[in-house]
């Protein structure tokens, strides 16, 4: 195995666990959730970054790092006590495909101002369309991945939190 491959894929997921990092820090989890947070954050993504690196699309290695984030929140968040979404949720926001609302957003902005220029304005509808497509679906997929898991282990996702009896 190629020795930059091996490196770009953990620099991808040593920033995406800082990501993480951060997001969790906004919502103020337990203290030893942030460990938990890293780790399924580095994975996914490191997860997504592989399979994209492989021929698979953005949405469908989203969706698959999502279930794996998610599917990765089960055993923690039982053995620390933290509900799964607290886990789960800082470790899928480093994957929101920013560029493509970025995008989207200047190609509308780029739309606005070549009104008069009918080809300009169609090019920009265009991508304005493909960015906003590609934004919402793996949204979607991300939010859909992380949380099938959540249906799957329903008792044990709802008794996680509570005292042992």
């Amino acid at each position: 195995m190629d020795w930059n491959i091996i490196l770009a894929i953990c620099g991808d997921a040593l920033f995406a666990a800082v990501a993480a990092i951060g997001f969790g820090a906004v919502s103020h989890p337990a203290r030893r959730a942030f460990k938990w947070i890293a780790l399924l954050g580095a994975l996914g993504h490191a997860l997504r970054f592989v399979l994209m690196n492989n021929g698979v699309d953005i949405a469908s290695s989203s969706f698959i790092a999502a279930f794996a984030i998610g599917m990765g929140s089960v055993w923690p968040s039982a053995r620390e006590r933290i509900p799964m979404t607290c886990l789960y949720i800082p470790a899928l926001l480093p994957m929101i495909p920013g560029i493509y609302a970025y995008k989207s957003v200047l190609s509308l902005i780029r739309f606005m101002q070549s009104l008069s220029d009918a080809g300009s304005g169609v090019s920009c509808m265009n991508d304005f369309l493909l960015n906003v497509t590609v934004t919402f679906s793996v949204v979607f997929l991300l939010a859909v991945g992380a949380t099938i898991p959540l249906f799957l282990f329903r008792r044990k996702a709802f008794s996680m939190t509570r005292a042992r009896r």
